[in-house]
C-alpha cells in the first residue's frame, strides 16, 4: 500500500483538521505542542505534514502532499491547480468589505482605495462589479487602515465581527462564506483515488453523525 500524505495547516484550522483525522483513526500520534513536522502513521501508511497555513495549497500543487485542509480563502487567493474534494464543517466565517460607518462601497466615478491580505480576490470581486480600485497589500492590522486614511474599505475575513467593532469599524458588505476544504493534488488523485475516497468517506461519516 502505498503512502498518502496529508498537508495540515498550523494553528487552530489545524488542531481541528488533527482531532477529525483522530476520530476517524489516524493521526494518533501528531502532537502540536512538539516542535516536529512530520508524523508517520506508520499502520496506515499516511504522513502528516504541518505547515503555514498559506503553504499547504502550494505543496499539494507541486505534489510533495497529495491531500491537505486548506479555507476557502486561500484557495479563491491563489487560484491554484488542484482539485476541491470536499467541504468541511471548520474554519467557518465570512469575507467581507468593512470600513467606517457611512462610507460608501461603489463610487463609479472614483477609485476606491482597498487594503486587504487577499488581492487577487478583491480584484475579481470589485472588477465584476465595475468598480476601479487601487489595491493596498497588508499583511496584517488591516483594521487600521480606514481609521488612518490609508484606504477606504478594507477587505478580511470576518469571524465574530467583534475586532471590526473594537476600532470603530462596520460590515459594509458581505462577499463569500468561508470553509476549509480537502484539496487534491490532480496526479495524486488519479493513482491514489481509492484511498482518498476512502479517508473522505470516512470524514464523512463522522461528520454526519456530529452535525444531523
Amino acid at each position: 500500500m502505498s503512502n498518502i500524505t496529508v498537508a495540515i495547516p498550523k494553528g487552530r484550522l489545524g488542531e481541528q483538521s488533527i482531532e477529525l483525522f483522530k476520530s476517524i483513526g489516524v493521526g494518533k500520534k501528531i502532537n502540536t505542542k512538539s516542535r516536529k513536522l512530520i508524523f508517520k502513521d506508520e499502520k496506515n501508511n499516511i504522513i502528516f505534514i504541518l505547515l503555514k497555513n498559506s503553504d499547504v495549497i502550494t505543496y499539494v500543487e507541486n505534489g510533495v502532499a497529495d491531500i491537505g485542509i486548506a479555507g476557502r480563502d486561500m484557495i479563491m487567493e491563489k487560484e491554484a491547480d488542484i482539485y476541491q474534494l470536499h467541504n468541511l464543517n471548520l474554519g467557518k466565517c465570512k469575507m467581507s468589505i468593512a470600513g467606517i460607518k457611512g462610507q460608501e462601497v461603489f463610487k463609479k466615478d472614483m477609485i476606491l482605495r482597498v487594503a486587504t491580505k487577499f488581492p487577487k480576490i478583491s480584484k475579481n470581486y470589485f472588477g465584476k462589479k465595475g468598480q476601479k480600485i487601487k489595491l493596498i497589500k497588508l499583511n496584517g492590522s488591516i483594521e487600521l487602515a480606514p481609521l488612518v486614511g490609508l484606504s477606504d474599505v478594507i477587505v478580511d475575513l470576518v469571524e465574530t465581527g467583534n475586532t471590526l467593532k473594537a476600532n470603530g469599524l462596520e460590515i459594509l458588505e458581505d462577499m463569500y462564506k468561508i470553509n476549509a476544504q480537502i484539496i487534491s493534488n490532480k496526479i495524486s488523485y488519479k493513482f491514489k483515488r481509492k484511498r482518498i475516497k476512502e479517508i473522505i468517506g470516512k470524514i464523512k461519516e463522522i461528520e454526519e453523525e456530529k452535525y444531523d
